[in-house]
């Protein structure tokens, strides 16, 4: 399995437990208020702001909590206003990464990032170094110990996916960008949930790494995703299943 796919399935899985321990608050709670600013409060009409929502009750976020979140981005109660941006650079044995950020802060942020891509032997580029190696891609995830991987197939494919990959008790499925939400109602019609629906990038090639480079790269992605500004992290590496397991 790809390094993007296997490290997209350990990704939700310690999202989880990073859910548990209240540490994806901050970070959804930005995206409900950025979500709602840039497409409005209604979840029907704004597929972003859906799936922010469905992360915060994956994260166990009291509703309460949700709908101020939300009022925050509306205008109809007063809040911080977060920035959109991105960041490119190089991990170790030149790794491709692209973070996405939302901050209310750019200066600090990016000197954190900075220091953050240089603590593990990469180093922060210019905008669109890297860019043109990732794709926009719909994701998809379902979960569950006895998935019906036949019928999950089926409804995917039939619906429009372009690729589907399952991994212990994780199902990850790829669609085209603009085909997220029509894969994702058919999905739900056949009787399956996602657990998680939104965007993400796929590179277009990879580096193989082994040995210390390979357990670096782990730790970049990991210090990376654990900063409360960032959103998402990125990378075209493919590691060996063994090392990807023992993160």
């Amino acid at each position: 399995m790809s390094g993007h796919s296997k490290w997209s399935t350990i990704k939700h899985k310690k999202a989880k437990v990073d859910a548990a321990r209240g540490k994806t608050f901050t970070k959804v709670i930005r995206e409900l208020t950025t979500a709602a600013k840039i497409g409005g409060g209604d979840p029907n009409a704004n597929p972003r702001l859906r799936t922010a929502i469905d992360a915060a009750r994956a994260a166990n976020m009291p509703k309460d909590n949700i709908d101020k979140a939300i009022k925050k981005g509306t205008g109809e109660l007063p809040g911080v206003t977060y920035e959109e941006t991105t960041y490119e650079g190089y991990g170790p044995s030149g790794v491709a990464v692209f973070v996405e950020v939302l901050t209310d802060n750019k200066n600090r942020t990016t000197a954190e990032i900075r220091h953050m891509f240089g603590k593990y032997g990469g180093n922060l580029g210019e905008s669109g170094c890297v860019a043109w190696i990732f794709q926009r891609r719909g994701e998809i995830i379902l979960e569950g110990e006895n998935l019906n991987e036949d019928a999950i197939m089926e409804a995917a494919i039939e619906a429009g996916a372009m690729d589907v990959q399952f991994d212990e008790g994780v199902c990850q499925i790829l669609t085209a960008a603009e085909d997220t939400e029509i894969v994702r109602k058919s999905l739900e019609e056949h009787g399956f949930k996602p657990v998680k629906a939104g965007l993400t990038r796929i590179p277009s090639n990879t580096v193989e790494l082994e040995g210390k480079p390979a357990e670096t790269m782990i730790k970049l992605m990991d210090y990376l995703e654990e900063h409360d500004d960032v959103q998402n992290v990125y990378a075209n590496f493919d590691i060996p299943d063994e090392v990807l397991d023992n993160v």
